[in-house]
């Protein structure tokens, strides 16, 4: 099942979204045209690598290790840059087109600036917990997931009735359902679930399913906080 497209209006050109979304596509296609071995160094210099931010290794003795590492510091840096890089043409379209779907409504709801510090908090945290669950790894995580699955969490909140059309493959046919957000949604999150119960579910086929799972949790938990409050009208006293 793979969502395409909401039944959702919203009132704002969804500026921030549209600039992620562009910024993913460009950093890619600057990596991928960096030939070899300058395209390993760009993913190691700006992933995030776990055993690095926790100070249980070093950049300098990865590198004598033969991992090839470029001048960024400090290495915290890298969870934000870890956002912009992608580890394929798949993993960049999935990422975009669940940001489409689902991002210009909460945008619409938090307005443009409160919509990119939402976005960085939950990639931040989101990347917090596949750093935890793998505090050994020195392999670089990559991919704006984590930060988009906190968009999914706080669309869950906000429009659990919205109806989202689905293309569904049932064996050698394909057709397209409408589906309430709440079921799309929180299907994708237990099949995140399922993936961490298997054995190296951490990062389930290269996948980091703790940073969807974390990400998802955090938008679904600070989407009512960064909500901005409406002002009561005024009053006319007599």
């Amino acid at each position: 099942m793979i969502p395409f497209r909401d039944d959702n209006p919203t009132r704002l050109f969804p500026i921030v979204v549209v600039t992620i979304i562009a910024a993913n596509v460009v950093i890619f296609l600057h990596q991928w045209l960096l030939p070899s071995p300058e395209d390993r160094i760009f993913v190691y210099t700006y992933g995030a690598v776990p055993a690095i931010i926790v100070g249980r290794i070093t950049r300098d003795q990865l590198s004598s290790a033969g991992m090839p590492f470029g001048p960024l510091q400090p290495a915290w840096l890298a969870i934000f840059t870890s956002m912009f890089l992608h580890g394929g043409l798949l993993h960049l379209g999935g990422n975009m087109l669940y940001l489409w779907i689902f991002g210009n409504n909460v945008e619409d709801v938090l307005g443009h600036v409160r919509f990119l510090i939402f976005y960085f908090v939950c990639g931040t945290l989101a990347a917090a917990a596949q750093i935890l669950m793998s505090v050994h790894s020195s392999v670089p995580m990559v991919g704006a997931s984590g930060a988009i699955a906190g968009v999914l969490g706080a669309y869950f909140v906000k429009f659990p009735y919205a109806r989202v059309r689905c293309l569904v493959f049932l064996f050698f046919f394909v057709t397209i359902v409408m589906l309430p957000a709440s079921l799309v949604l929180l299907l994708w999150f237990l099949l995140q679930i399922l993936h961490s119960l298997q054995p190296g579910g951490g990062a389930q086929g290269g996948v980091a399913v703790f940073a969807h799972i974390g990400g998802f949790i955090a938008g679904w938990a600070l989407i009512r906080r960064f909500e901005p409050r409406r002002r009561r009208p005024a009053l006319i006293r007599w």
